[in-house]
Order: structure tokens, then sequence, then C-alpha cells
């Protein structure tokens, strides 16, 4: 006998669509996936593959099953057979014990009440005269009865006993249905009552499609507006995740997930053919929830409301996954808007295309930072590290840590080895360590600015950044707090804080690049036209290089130094002289690629200014678009020049 948990795997690792599609020619038809049928050899393409429910079905012969009853009836397996070839195929070791007795589920009871329940609750929906305000309100949400019986949506009436009695007559008893959570005792009141009145039904399911729970929205202005079935044994909101049992086959298939906030925000984008969606039973993903989620696949997109409290969870959720090693993408709409209605209003290319404009996580904090300066000064970005660093310490990933840390060091300009060291050192709860400083020493009264006091925020940093409002600047300490001016005294020693580190100098940004280029053009002439081919003369800031470069580049071939130098001007003659007599130089050891690459830099370099300067007058949505841009050419600028360091830009005339 193969053990139930083993199939499971099997189940769920396997590709429906990639086994029969070994075996019949497929093509994709919006959801599912047609071709002929491969058992009474039908030419027409009537046999149809559902990857979210993971079986198929012929509409002429009407064979259907799964993954396993394929296998079996197309190659004439046994059951542990065709186990066991398709967890070969999905590298799971399938092992048949001997047959034993099989303690029951102590848990088969609830769910097979919860069941019971959710069809009585899709009755009621149907039902002409009870569940049509539950109708109503549906379809005033543009869902059809297409869209109910897909996802079992259904309505719980207002009487307080009307289910009670339905599940009473199916032998299910008072206590279980307490333990399920669809009854509800309260003190003072003598008989228990339905927990759900009045309020459009979600049924929730676990991993393997079991019903464990129920979401209900109240329908007008009745508070709570969601209310979930309490936890129980088989229903723990931490572990759950709305739509999993039918997203999870999407997400291996498309090798991402998205996450967004609510019920009917996971329905509509299902609707669209975005299969791939989960909704936490909450507002931010939990741990366990993370875990879960990175079963199936590595890469999320966070498409949360665009609402201060959407853009916390974004971040909140973000940091669980960064812990759980996934990839996590920051999807941003378009003010007032939400996934549901995004979706309804765009479709899916619509949404295809916010996500094809979703950036890191890390990226969008930065962003939100930088919208609003706080980079411009050191006071505001030491608080601004404070907030990026809990991002950077839960990435476990080593290769998105370093690069969260490169990407803080060129926005800060600190150095990357500080920043690691910073982001390995978690201070003592409650207070931040300042190198050379004890905190409320001299100018830390007990009135100093607490946002340079507190320990590095955590999740709730981000408190205030959804919104669009300029937030104050920080204020500045009391003036009877800040430290008095004294002059600084004949031997006077600098404090611990501005000693010297042992981390090696990096490349300065202001290398004689240009004067490198052509002291090698002096030796090879070749490199001339190499260098040309990429950045002409005029592209060159020194006027005596760029003139050097220009005669060079045109010069012919067997004109010496002296024939050359007839060329020039007085000034640049000068500037030759002194190059032909700083000694030998060696063109293979000057790393022409380097240079070119320093070059192409400086390009960027200029364009990022230009952003810049852009982003100052533009709108949001331009703001966005230029910050996107800005975000690409910065990671450029990274791939290039992967060590240079983020401190200052050469001068005007730097060459």
């Amino acid at each position: 006998m193969i053990a139930d948990e083993t199939v499971e795997r099997v189940r769920q690792a396997a590709d429906i669509v990639e086994v029969i599609g070994e075996f019949v020619p497929l093509k994709r038809s919006g959801g599912t996936w047609r071709g002929p049928c491969p058992f009474h050899q039908g030419k027409n393409p009537n046999f149809s593959i559902s990857p979210s429910h993971g079986s198929y079905h012929c509409f002429v012969c009407h064979e259907s099953g799964d993954v396993f009853t394929f296998i079996r009836k197309r190659l004439g397996l046994d059951w542990p057979s065709a186990v066991k070839y398709i967890g070969e195929k999905v590298g799971i070791e399938v092992v048949d014990t001997p047959r034993r007795a099989q303690a029951p589920d102590p848990n088969a009871p609830n769910y097979e009440a919860l069941a019971a329940a959710a069809e009585w609750f899709q009755g009621q929906l149907r039902d002409e005269q009870t569940g049509r305000p539950a109708r109503e309100y549906l379809e005033s949400r543009a869902l059809d009865p297409h869209a109910w019986h897909r996802f079992g949506l259904g309505f719980a009436p207002r009487d307080p006993q009307a289910l009670r009695r339905h599940l009473h007559a199916l032998g299910v008893d008072d206590a279980r249905q307490l333990e399920c959570g669809i009854l509800v005792h309260r003190d003072g009141e003598g008989e228990p009552r339905i927990r759900f009145r009045g309020r459009v039904m979600f049924p929730i399911q676990d991993e393997l499609g079991r019903y464990v729970g129920f979401g209900g929205r109240a329908m007008g202005d009745e508070q709570p507006k969601y209310l979930n079935s309490p936890e129980s044994s088989v229903f723990q909101k931490r572990r759950t995740l709305y739509g999993l049992h039918t997203a999870k086959q999407a997400m291996r298939r498309v090798e991402r997930a998205i996450v967004v906030e609510g019920y009917l925000d996971a329905i509509r984008l299902s609707l669209a053919g975005l299969e791939e969606v989960v909704a936490p039973l909450g507002t931010a993903l939990t741990e366990e929830q993370a875990h879960l989620l990175t079963r199936y696949t590595a890469n999320v997109f966070l498409l949360y409301d665009s609402d201060e409290a959407g853009q916390k969870a974004t971040f909140r959720s973000g940091l669980e996954l960064l812990r759980a090693r996934a990839s996590v993408q920051v999807v941003s709409l378009p003010d007032g808007e939400d996934p549901d209605s995004f979706v309804h209003e765009h479709g899916r290319a619509g949404m295809e295309a916010q996500l094809g404009q979703a950036i890191d996580l890390f990226d969008r904090q930065v962003q939100l930072l930088e919208r609003r300066g706080w980079f411009t000064d050191l006071r505001h970005r030491r608080t601004a590290i404070d907030k990026l660093l809990p991002t950077i310490r839960a990435a476990k990933e080593p290769l998105t840590r370093d690069m969260y840390l490169a990407r803080l060091a060129d926005v800060t300009h600190v150095d990357k080895a500080t920043l690691s060291a910073e982001a390995d050192a978690l201070p003592e709860a409650g207070v931040r360590r300042h190198p050379g400083r004890a905190v409320g020493g001299a100018g830390w009264g007990e009135g100093a600015d607490e946002s340079l006091r507190q320990a590095p925020p955590g999740d709730d940093a981000w408190a205030g950044f959804g919104r669009e409002d300029e937030p104050a600047p920080l204020p500045p300490p009391p003036a009877e707090q800040r430290p008095a001016w004294t002059p600084r005294r004949r031997g006077y020693k600098p404090g611990p804080e501005w000693q010297a580190t042992n981390v090696p100098p990096r490349p300065r940004r202001d290398e004689p690049v240009e004067r490198a280029l052509v002291r090698a053009m002096l030796v090879e002439r070749g490199v001339a036209e190499r260098v040309a081919e990429r950045h002409p003369p005029d592209t060159f800031r020194d006027p005596a290089y760029r003139e050097l470069f220009d005669v060079l580049l045109h010069a012919p071939l067997d004109n010496d130094l002296e024939q050359v130098a007839e060329r020039l001007t007085p000034e640049t003659l000068r500037v030759l002289r002194e190059l032909t007599e700083a000694g030998a130089f060696d063109v293979v050891a000057a790393d022409i690629g380097l240079s070119l690459c320093k070059l192409d830099v400086r390009v960027l370099e200029r364009r990022v200014d230009e952003l810049r300067v852009a982003m100052r007058g533009a709108t949001r949505e331009e703001h966005d678009t230029l910050m996107r841009e800005r975000l690409e050419v910065e990671a450029e600028i990274r791939r290039l020049m992967p060590m240079r360091s983020p401190r200052g830009r050469p001068k005007a005339g730097g060459t």
C-alpha cells in the first residue's frame, strides 16, 4: 500500500498537462487545454484538461479522471504502478508497503459537516426568494451564476436555526457543529445559533480541497464587513490560503504566485485567467502561509490595495516571504483601484501589463523614501537606513541580500561593508547602537528626537508611506537640548567613531579614464578606433584629451608622433608632451574594456541626473514612469561597475 501522503505529494508535483501532453497533442484554450481524445480515437478537440482542477474530460465518450486515472487507462497499469510511474517523472520515490489497518481520520466528521454546510449555503443562494438579495449583490459585483458555481458561493439567511435543523437531519449534532464553528453559543442565550446570518458565503478549502471554514461578507453596513470561521481543529487561519487548492498547479506551471487581499480580488483574477492567485485570511501573510506558498513557487507578486493599509500589509508580507527565500515583487495599481475593480475594467491584458511593471520589494521601499526626500541629508538618511535594514535582515537568500546591500550603498553613499556590519549586528530591543556614543549621553536627553533614539523599526516602519501626501520633516531637537558648540582645543583626538576602518578603499569615481585612454592611443593607434565605436571624441570632457583623441583617430596610421603634434594647438601640445614624458605605458595592463565601461557609466549617470531633475515637477504617473527608468539605468550602472564607490560624483571637468 502506498501512503496517502506520498500519493498526494506525487499528485501535487505532477503537471497533468505535461503528463498527458506526452500522449495527446494539446493546445491552450482559455484556462483549459484541448486535443483529440486518446480513448475513442477522436479527431476533434473534444478532450479537455483543466490544470486548476487537475482533471480531464472528454465531451464525446465522457471519459474523465485525474492524472493517475489517465495513466492507468492509457498504459494499462494498476494503481500502485501508475503512482510509481508518475513519481519517477517528478522525482519522488514511491514505496509500496504491505497493507495494514489504517486509523480513521479523527477530523473526517468535521470535513463532512462543513461540506454539507457549504452545499446548503449554495442551495440558499439559488433559492428564488431566500437568495434574491445575495444574488443581487453578487450581480452588482459582476459575478454571474457561472462564478457562483465555480467558487462554491452561497448565502446564509437570517434564520438563526435553519442550517442547524438541516444538519440535524443529516446526523450532525450540536457538539459537532459547535466544534466546526458552524454554531456559536453565547453567554446568556439558551440555544446555540448559526454563526453566519445575512451574509454572502465564501467557502474556505485547505490545500487538499477539503472544506475547513467559511468567510461571510456583509451586504450592507453591518460590521464586521467580513466574518471568518473561528479557529478549530481543521481551520487555522495562519496556515490556510484562500484558493490554494486550485491555484497550486497554476503556480507550478507559470512559475509565479499572485497574492491579493480578499476573496473577491482572488475570484476576479482567477475568472480573468490568472489562476495562480491566492489570498491570506487576514491582511498580511503569516510565516506559515509564506512557507506554504514557496512550496510551489519562489516568485511571488504582492498585489494589495494602494491605500495605506495595503502598503503596510505589502511590506509585512514581503518580509515573511523574504525569510522564506522567495523573490518578492510589488505591483502598484493606480490611485483608487483595487485588483477587483482594475481587472473588471481592464481585463487580463491590463493586469499582465501591471505585473510586467512590478518592482522588487526593496526597490519599492527605496522608491517611496526617495520620492519624499529621505536621502537628502544625514539626519533623514540615518532614519531611512533604519527603515530599510529590516528588509535586508529578512532576506535569507545570500545573493538577494548582497544586492540589497549594494542598492542601499548606492542610494545612501554609505560603504557597503559598513551597512553589512550594521545589518548583521542586531541591536538590543528598544535601543540602537551608536558607535562612540552612549544613548542618553550629551545631546540625547529625555526630550531628544525619538526617531533617532529608538531601535530600528520593524514591520510598522512603513506606516503612512502608502499616502501620496508628503510627511512632515523630522523635527529638530529642542533648542535647549542641542549640544552647545565649543571650539576645538589643541591636542583633541577624534573619538572612536571617526577612526579609520580596515575596509580597503574602493576605486574612485573620478579616475582619469580619458587620460588613460589617450595614453593607450599614443602607444597603439587602433585603440582610438575601438574607443570611437562607443564614445566618439566629442564625448570627452577635457578639451585637450578631446583634441588629441580626434587627431589620433583621423591621422593616417603611418604618421609618427611629430606629424601628429603638428596638428595640435599649443595648449594640447603641452599635454601631449606631459603624457609622453610620464613614462612607459602598458596597453595590455591598461584594461581598455574597463575604461570603456567607465565611459558607459558616465553617460548613464548623466541620464540619472536628467531623470532626477524631471522627477521634481512630474505628476505621480510620470514620476513612477521616470522612477522605473531610473531604477533600470542604476541597475545597468551596477552591472557595469559592481565595485564602484557611491561616494560623490566627479566634478564637471573631471576626466
